[in-house]
Order: C-alpha cells, then structure tokens, then sequence
C-alpha cells in the first residue's frame, strides 16, 4: 500500500515483520567528485549549497578517498569515475537504487542531473557484470529522486517518501512498486527542504534519525515515532544543519555520519543511537558538504 494517511500506515507497517530482506547493503557504490563546482541548477532548491567560493575540488576528492576507505572496512565499495560535465554526481544515491537482483534508475527534476542517468557504465555494470534487470524511471515525466526522495526500511520494507519539487506523488507510487515495497508513507516536506533523506534517516531497520522541523505533517513525525521509539533520535535544528539526519547503516552495529555531524550530535542522540546497539562512525565531509549533502547522500547501497 502506499497513502497519505497516517493511521492506515500505521496499521499496515505494524503488521510487517522484519523479514522482507536484508537490513543493511551487501556492498556499495560512490562516484567520484571529478570537476566538483557548484550547479546552479541543482542550487535553485537546494538551500544547503555553499556559494561558488565555498567549493575546494582537491579537498573533496581526499575527503570522498577517505569516505571510501572507511566503507571499505565494513562492506565492498566500489568508485566509479566521475564526470566534470556532472557536478552533482558524486550524489549517485538520488540516481541509482537497488533492491534484490535489481537496479533503479531515478528520474531527475535537474537537466544537469538527468544527464547522471545515462551513464552506460554504471548501467553495464549492473547488467552485464552482477546480472541485476533494470527498472529505468528517468524517461518518464514525473520526478523521483531515489533514495534522496524515499527514505527506506530495508527490514520491514516500508518506505518513507517525502514530496517536494524533486518528488511528486506520481514518482512516489513508481518508487514504491520499482522497489517493491509493502507499504509506503507520503508526506510533504517543510518549505525548502528538498530531500528527505537530510531530515529523516532509518538505520538497520531498528533506529531512526529524525528532525521535526523538515516535515510540513507532525502526523509522519508521529508515525516514525510509533515505529521506532525508544530507538529515535530527535535533532535539534542545529543537529541537523550539520547533516546529523543524513547517516547511513552500513552494517548491522555501525551508524555513519560525516565528523561535523557527529560532532553536533548531542550526547543524548549519541545515547539513542549506542542503545540501539550502534557505534557512531565518521568522516571529514566539510569540503564535500559545501555541495548541499552529506554522507548518506555520497552512498548508493547495492542489495
């Protein structure tokens, strides 16, 4: 199912046991920061981007060389090449998704990003070397932003899918059923938040990060509460301007953030995250953050 209403989610997603599959990625990609400089497309809704004198190409290359050094210690991660045509593509999870045996491609609101879609050599990779089919969304009108847009429970297979300009209800229904979801939970973002993923973060499928101020509905706070208290992180508005809500399980007893945002992390979220039997792990991320993401934002998990 897939709805707006809050209590019919509820009602559905109680009834999913934590067996729809693998809670965590089996591996994952990165796409490198080559030609990093600021979009001024992507900048026109995406309110966390630096000024053009923010943008340090050298320090984001190093910085995304270490990103995928520490994911390397606890699953395989690949980097592909990036492309200088393609400033935002270092963001591949917003292009690329996968469920099991299976590769999605997103549909982009940005012509500077629609053109990260027709990478053939992400494509052939999933084809012709993991043998996964492709479900390709990028040539139909509706925008759907991936796991920008649609923030998964991997366990459970519930989805949290929060609307904006880089997200219709269109793209959510075509998300939902490209990742075979049982039940999905739309919501309109704040004004000005374009992703869900930098408000919303569901770790392993048994923890959650969440910032309040990034949804237009209390009513989806509500459900995410229901769902995974006591193990929810609540942030603080500071938190999340760090990009604390844009972390990432990258395995079953670890919680990745960038350093910023775990250094903005209070002690009591620290608290939440450990007695959910996760260890904070971190990266310097402040070169690559200039571009309006973080972390999580950097990952394209394959499962």
């Amino acid at each position: 199912m897939i709805t707006r209403d809050v209590a019919a989610f509820l009602r559905a997603a109680r009834e999913c046991a934590p067996d729809f599959g693998p809670a965590t990625a089996r591996a994952a990609f990165l796409v490198s920061p080559d030609g990093f400089a600021r979009a001024e497309e992507s900048a026109r809704d995406n309110r966390y981007m630096a000024g053009t004198g923010g943008f340090d190409a050298a320090r984001a290359l190093g910085q995304h060389r270490t990103l995928q050094a520490a994911l390397s210690s606890v699953l395989p991660t690949v980097c592909f090449a990036g492309d200088p045509a393609a400033p935002d593509g270092l963001f591949p999870n917003n292009v690329f998704g996968t469920a099991p045996g299976r590769l999605v491609v997103g549909r982009m609101r940005h012509p500077i990003r629609q053109r990260e879609a027709a990478r053939q050599d992400i494509r052939g990779f999933f084809r012709d070397v993991v043998g996964y089919a492709e479900t390709d969304l990028s040539t139909q009108p509706h925008a759907c932003e991936l796991t920008g847009a649609l923030v998964i429970d991997r366990a459970r297979g519930l989805g949290f899918c929060g609307l904006s300009e880089r997200c219709d209800e269109c793209g959510a229904r075509l998300m939902h059923e490209a990742f075979g979801l049982r039940a999905t939970l739309m919501f309109d973002l704040a004004p000005g938040e374009y992703h869900t993923n930098v408000v919303l973060a569901v770790l392993a499928g048994r923890a959650a990060i969440a910032w309040p101020g990034g949804f237009a509905d209390v009513g989806a706070v509500d459900a995410i509460a229901a769902l995974y208290a006591p193990h929810l992180a609540i942030l603080s508005q500071a938190e999340q301007a760090a990009f604390a809500g844009n972390a990432l399980s990258a395995s079953a007893d670890t919680a990745w953030m960038s350093a910023g945002a775990a250094a903005a992390l209070s002690a009591a979220n620290h608290g939440v995250l450990e007695g959910a039997g996760f260890v904070v792990r971190q990266v310097a991320l402040d070169a690559i953050e200039a571009a309006g993401g973080s972390l999580r934002c950097c990952v394209a998990e394959v499962y």
